[in-house]
């Protein structure tokens, strides 16, 4: 095998790069990363055969010349594998198939995009030059890995699962060795990777934590408490766990603690934090660097951002990749989104980073924030991750969902995770919460806009937390004459927000009125602290998280921080149809007499999660609503995973981000943005400025954006270079101080877009 894998400018070939080099290389990084859970020879195999299609006359005499010839370089080697290792070689080819071009469906019929694989195989025509069998030395056969994974309740869920993690080993190496070759040619360096080390995080917050000391109060003492559960817990066995903490008991670091122990002990490779929220991944991971600093390098925010793939040329080089593309961070802060749309991906920029989770400690924040229709595969996902890859997994919450499978066929959520009930980190959640109890819930029932507006009034500190944006928009209107109106709304961008909530905050701080109108998004981690707090039904978790803001730091009596419920009247207030069955759930709970005292105790939520999941699978079957599950039932080498991927959203409606170049209320241009838009004007890459931007944006449906380019409001900005990435609102009138970015114009708005 004397050819080559990629080329440079010079035409004596001297410094190109050899394809024998580069598939023994890629074959033994993907080897190494597939060891994390058991599967490297599958990892060597793989990224030797992955371009063994290059091995031809037509790419190495003319495509390597120049030529502008479709050569396909991955289906030559996806045939030998099934050829040499039969089913376990269709799982391989699978990966090798799909390295440029994604996973796709094994057999024709569902595809949208790309051919099934057998589709590639059948019409495979490669002719191979001889010699590459000497140089790659493949093994006569594998080790059945996949079915040695153990007490797989779904075989054909754990094919899949396997195969999407050694295509990110697959994917992520060759990568890599692509990369370092061009490095090398360039005569530059790549700095990739950590010099810290998790045990080294782990001491830097042990001694970050005995600096803040225990203050002489109670809240601070439970907060102790639950630190050193935490900590002495860490030496259990991998498996799932969950941390079980009321808001305002010191759960985040406390779950990062534990999180830091428990790898050091196990020599866990990294800890990724999941949220179910864009809004506080930003705070959460700043809460993290300052705990672990002088290592705050270490934490890896990554989250939906600006996608600058469009910016990518042909040539090899343009194939680096940020470590928010590959996950090669010790402590890495994402979403839900993120984390599961890629464990179901299907596209190699999705997928790169899976191989990372293997023999981590995953935790998951607010982890009743799954949705519905897909927590059945959520969930098997989760246990995946635990049984067959190594990782400990924990579910951190003040609303601890009723997920486990018991036993008991009252109290168990059938094909949940498997009960643990020792794995509960903190110490007595029933006990913490009457400690850490600071509101008295109450429902008012029907209640019109002119009584919450009677109350807003009445009350010169309150929060009014409602279902949509239009209802907030409206209520706010009615109280703006008012001292201290406020209003909050996912219309607004993220700068604009904080400095809301700075107002806000001051005002609550300064005794001095603060009445604040707003969406459920104030109940994201958002540190605010009412005597008074007004929830629209909603589900009981959200009514807790409500509650939240409301006495936050204890210091006044709890029977007299009231949490009022109420049912909304007016005819544009209804939430969607998913939120009315969480509404209609929390109210069956609020009507049972024993639930009555205190509804967010420990007995009631678990009722609710219980009745919310029963409405759902005993009547409409729906927490799997897209099949996912039955797609993948059976032990079967003939998976769907284009058809999985596209079915698996987690957010269903496709949000368009818009610039807003503007303070609000004037035509001044922020410094930060006036220097993202010049460094992108200037050109290079793009990752700071998109950073930069993103706190300025706000996200809107599809039509919405269409319409406001139909107007002449937003117009995409350097669009011959940067094409619609960067899409700028030119009309200041439509961002109002207190509504944030408007689209009012019949032809395009829908009220049901409105909806958060």
């Amino acid at each position: 095998m004397n050819g080559f894998a990629h080329s440079t400018a010079n035409a004596d070939r001297r410094d190109w790069h050899r394809l024998s080099d580069h598939l023994l290389d890629t074959g033994r990084l993907a080897a190494d990363f597939a060891a994390a859970f058991g599967a490297a020879a599958y990892g060597e195999v793989s990224g030797r055969l992955h371009d063994l299609g290059k091995n031809q006359r037509p790419f190495q005499e003319e495509r390597l010349n120049g030529k502008q010839l479709r050569i396909d370089h991955s289906t030559a080697g996806a045939v030998e594998a099934v050829k040499r290792w039969g089913p376990w070689g269709r799982l391989i080819a699978y990966a090798i198939a799909g390295h440029h071009a994604g996973l796709a469906n094994g057999l024709p019929g569902e595809s949208q995009t790309r051919r099934s694989l057998k589709e590639r195989l059948d019409l495979d025509k490669s002719r191979l030059l001889p010699g590459w069998e000497a140089v790659l030395k493949l093994p006569p056969a594998l080790p059945d890995v996949p079915l040695r994974f153990r007490d797989s309740r779904a075989p054909g869920f754990t094919l899949a699962f396997f195969v999407r993690m050694l295509f990110s080993c697959l994917v992520d190496a060759d990568y890599l060795d692509t990369e370092a070759f061009y490095a090398r040619v360039e005569q530059r360096q790549v700095e990739r990777g950590h010099a810290v080390t998790l045990p080294e995080l782990r001491d830097v917050l042990r001694d970050s934590m005995a600096r803040l000391g225990v203050l002489d109060s109670d809240v601070n003492r439970v907060r102790a408490e639950v630190l050193a559960r935490a900590r002495a817990h860490a030496p259990s066995a991998p498996g799932l766990f969950s941390l079980t903490v009321p808001t305002g008991g010191g759960k985040t670091l406390a779950s990062l603690s534990f999180a830091l122990e428990h790898a050091a002990h196990h020599d866990k490779r990294r800890v990724i934090y999941v949220i179910p929220y864009t809004s506080i991944v930003e705070q959460t991971a700043t809460v993290f660097r300052e705990a672990l600093a002088p290592h705050g390098d270490a934490v890896l925010e990554h989250h939906s951002g600006f996608d600058d793939a469009v910016l990518e040329t042909q040539r090899a080089r343009d194939k680096r990749q940020l470590d928010m593309q590959s996950w090669d961070a010790p402590v890495v802060v994402t979403t839900a989104v993120q984390f599961f749309e890629s464990l179901f991906g299907d596209r190699p920029s999705q997928c790169r980073k899976l191989h990372r989770i293997a023999n981590s400690v995953i935790v998951l924040d607010e982890a009743q924030t799954l949705p519905l229709g897909l927590l059945r595969p959520c969930v098997a996902a989760l246990d995946e991750l635990a049984r067959n890859y190594r990782s400990s997994v924990v579910l951190c919450t003040a609303t601890q969902p009723a997920l486990w499978e018991t036993g008991d066929p009252v109290r168990s959520f059938a094909g949940g995770l498997p009960d643990r009930p020792e794995r509960e980190i903190a110490p007595a959640p029933a006990e913490l919460h009457r400690r850490l109890r600071r509101v008295r819930v109450r429902h008012l029932g029907e209640t019109t806009d002119a009584q919450l507006v009677e109350h807003l009034r009445a009350h010169p500190q309150v929060l009014c937390i409602v279902n949509n944006r239009v209802h907030a928009r409206r209520l706010y209107q009615a109280i703006s004459d008012l001292p201290g109106a406020r209003h909050l709304t996912t219309l607004m961008y993220s700068r604009h927000r904080s400095e809301v909530l700075d107002t806000v905050r001051t005002a609550l701080r300064e005794a001095r009125p603060c009445r604040l109108v707003a969406t459920s998004l104030v109940e994201a981690g958002v540190d605010v602290d009412f005597p008074l707090v007004l929830r629209a039904e909603a589900g009981l978790d959200s009514i807790a998280q409500a509650a939240g803001r409301c006495n936050r730091e204890g210091k006044r009596d709890w029977n007299e921080s009231q949490v009022l419920v109420f049912r909304p009247v007016s005819q544009d207030t209804s939430p969607p149809r998913e939120l009315r069955e969480y509404a209609e759930s929390a109210r069956e709970i609020l009507r049972q007499p024993r639930f009555r005292e205190d509804p967010l105790a420990p007995d009631a939520l678990d009722a609710y999660f219980r009745l919310l999941y029963w409405r759902r699978d005993g009547v409409d079957s729906r927490l799997d609503g897209k099949g996912i599950l039955s797609m993948l039932a059976g032990l079967r080498t003939e998976l769907p995973f284009e058809q999985v991927a596209r079915k698996f959203r987690m957010i269903e409606s496709h949000q368009q981000r818009i610039i807003v170049p503007w303070l609000p209320g004037t035509r001044e241009e922020p410094p930060a943005v006036s220097e993202a838009l010049a460094a992108l004007t200037r050109g290079g890459f793009v990752g700071p400025s998109a950073r930069v931007l993103q706190r300025y944006t706000v996200q809107v449906p599809l039509g919405a954006l269409n319409g406001l380019c139909a107007a002449g409001a937003v117009q995409p900005f350097e669009e011959e270079r940067l094409g619609r990435q960067f899409m700028l609102l030119k009309q200041p009138e439509r961002y109002h101080a207190a509504y944030g970015l408007s689209w009012e114009s019949p032809t395009f708005i829908d009220p049901s877009n409105l909806m958060i």
